[in-house]
């Protein structure tokens, strides 16, 4: 979000998109409701589990870590991340087209401070449900980049 008051041009703290939050922006200033950690997990579509896992096994050495058989997920450890794999789409194995959704660790999720951040920006907000991803269980959102993909904003596992 980029909420830099122009030279020249005073903006009371009720036109501010962060008046809700008892923020004053001053020239130059740039107001983040939080900020990226890093990459939480990315998902991604295979037309074969098992082929998928031993690439991401014995040529990356990642480990698996996580089976949800109900929706056949597989969560795999890259370091501090996760790289989940589910069976692709009927016809669309091998197309390209295969990510589901990036997710991005911030800090701190703090839902009235997001809603108002990414309403400025005209962005729909999802619901805040617990999600479990590279540390854990916790709060996340999801939303749509301008191109349509899905991005989850993922919190602190919750305690």
């Amino acid at each position: 979000m980029d909420c830099r008051v122009e030279p020249g041009k005073d903006r009371t703290l009720d036109e501010s998109p962060f008046a809700q939050l008892g923020l004053i922006p001053f020239e130059g200033a740039v107001l983040m409701a939080f900020r990226v950690k890093h990459l939480d997990h990315v998902v991604l579509y295979v037309a074969d589990l098992d082929r998928s896992i031993r690439f991401y096994g014995d040529v990356l050495g990642c480990t698996v870590e996580r089976r949800v058989e109900a929706i056949g997920l597989v969560q795999l450890r890259a370091g501090a991340s996760l790289i989940d794999l589910l069976p692709a789409k009927a016809g669309t194995a091998g197309q390209g087209r295969n990510m589901d959704h990036l997710a991005l660790r911030i800090d701190p999720f703090d839902e009235p401070s997001l809603r108002v951040h990414l309403e400025h920006h005209g962005i729909e907000v999802g619901e805040v449900v617990t999600r479990y991803g590279a540390e854990g269980n916790g709060p996340s959102l999801y939303l749509e980049d301008p191109d349509g993909n899905t991005v989850e904003l993922k919190g602190a596992p919750n305690a």
